[in-house]
């Protein structure tokens, strides 16, 4: 099953979705509907939502609130990538420049802002404490997430443990998040149910980010939407470089860390080497295997349903992405 077909099991779902996030991102501003709108036209997976949508139905919800559960996961990721480009110094995203590369720094992160804000309201107008419990919780595991990494940018003696908190936290978080809440509005008071969905996300996120990790220096910029080597570029220090530090030859440790300490792509395609030479691209693709296994054993004993093995599908899918 490939991701044309994962998303055809839950088209109007998804279609339903999309109408909201339109029409919820108007505002009297009009900066903010054109930057809405170029957001909009941007595209994305949205996988976040589509996560939500697949765990509400998986654990047997009938009813229309996914449809804003899952708009406002896309909210608040979105609202995390307007920043983001910004502290990134990001120009290019999902192939197209990015809101502060077209706007400003400013409106950039006043957009994102909004996007939270719009999020909140939403939030209050489900009349659902569970669910505000638990995305007033991500956001700040979130926002803690990016201050981890922002710690960690051009130093090369982090750990393997220190970046893998900053996955949790950064990326894992609002997967994790998608799928705990589209399952509380099929089983709130199963709370080993929900707990088994929200493992779920928290796995297929750390493997998702992992599969980026790799994508960043084996990828090509067409397929990514954004420019190959864009972590190193900024002084990330990823899982392959973290790996090669560790287990690569001195002449090799030396190369990454000097590459972090300093930023830029003066020496990619010798870092692409001795990353793929010293097995860090392949550990980093074997640990996102390991984490697809754990999603997939999280789910194992939810009933069976096309929900579910369109779950499944879409984590095997999303380790053997290219982009």
């Amino acid at each position: 099953m490939d991701f044309k077909a994962i998303y055809a099991v839950v088209e109007d779902d998804f279609a339903a979705v999309n109408q909201f996030i339109n029409h919820h991102l108007d505002s009297n501003v009009p900066l903010i509907r054109e930057v809405g709108d170029y957001i909009v036209q941007s595209g994305g997976k949205r996988l976040r939502p589509l996560v939500s949508i697949l765990c509400a139905r998986a654990s047997g919800y009938h009813g229309e609130r996914h449809v804003d559960v899952a708009a406002i996961i896309e909210f608040l990721h979105t609202a995390t990538l307007l920043h983001d480009d910004v502290v990134d110094e990001s120009n290019l995203r999902r192939g197209r420049p990015t809101v502060n590369a077209v706007w400003g720094n400013a409106a950039s992160v006043l957009v994102g802002d909004f996007l939270i804000s719009r999020a909140l309201q939403l939030m209050v107008g489900l009349r659902h404490s569970r669910l505000l419990d638990i995305f007033s919780q991500s956001t700040n595991t979130i926002s803690e997430g990016e201050v981890l990494q922002l710690i960690n940018v051009r130093d090369p003696n982090t750990s393997e443990e220190n970046y893998m908190r900053v996955i949790h936290h950064k990326t894992a978080k609002m997967f994790e998040s998608a799928a705990e809440t589209g399952a509380v509005l099929g089983a709130d008071e199963n709370t080993d149910f929900v707990d088994a969905f929200a493992a779920y996300g928290r796995h297929l996120g750390i493997a998702f980010q992992l599969i980026d990790d790799v994508l960043d220096y084996q990828g090509e910029a067409s397929e990514l939407g954004k420019n190959v080597g864009d972590d190193l570029a900024e002084g990330k220090p990823t899982l392959p470089l973290i790996y090669t530090i560790a287990n690569g030859s001195p002449e090799q440790a030396k190369l990454i860390k000097d590459a972090i300490r300093n930023g830029g792509l003066d020496h990619l395609q010798h870092i692409i080497e001795t990353v793929q030479a010293s097995g860090g691209l392949q550990y980093t693709v074997d640990k996102a295997a390991e984490h697809t296994r754990l999603a997939l054993d999280a789910i194992a004993a939810v009933p069976a349903s096309p929900y579910k093995e369109t779950l499944f599908a879409l984590a095997e899918e999303s380790l053997k992405r290219t982009y």
